[in-house]
């Protein structure tokens, strides 16, 4: 059994778009489709869908990665911030700048999973999930 499913999903996607891979499934749960919905919308993964692939009696989220012109990896980097046993949470003013804004810290608000910008805009803090650019 997984102790962290959130890190494992990260690590799934780092792995496939190391490799190339055009689509990654993942184990599906409701915050985790929530996370890969805000990373399409965002730009960094191209679709995602809740499909249950035959013989098997759990769903699981298939995400199709995006690549650029020339097969550029459009996720160069991303990584679990607050985990199980380190929970990191911060303040409206205190939410990171990844890249200096170029990148995107995913923040668990109490508006929801949001990206740093829209939660500094709404002025919510809450815990930091991970951060990719």
């Amino acid at each position: 059994m997984l102790s962290d499913p959130i890190a494992d999903m990260l690590t799934r996607i780092r792995n496939a778009t190391r490799t190339y891979k055009e689509s990654v499934d993942i184990p599906a749960s409701k915050f985790k489709e929530e996370l890969a919905r805000l990373l399409m919308r965002e730009g960094y993964v191209a679709g995602v869908e809740r499909v249950r692939p035959e013989g098997q009696q759990f769903d699981v989220l298939r995400l199709t990665l995006k690549y650029g012109a020339k097969r550029e990896q459009v996720i160069k980097h991303i990584e679990r911030v607050s985990r199980p046993g380190r929970r990191a949470y911060v303040s409206a003013e205190n939410l990171p700048r990844v890249q200096r804004g170029l990148g995107l810290a995913v923040v668990s608000t109490s508006k929801g999973l949001l990206p740093d910008r829209e939660a500094r805009k709404q002025g919510v803090g809450g815990e930091v999930i991970c951060i990719l650019w």
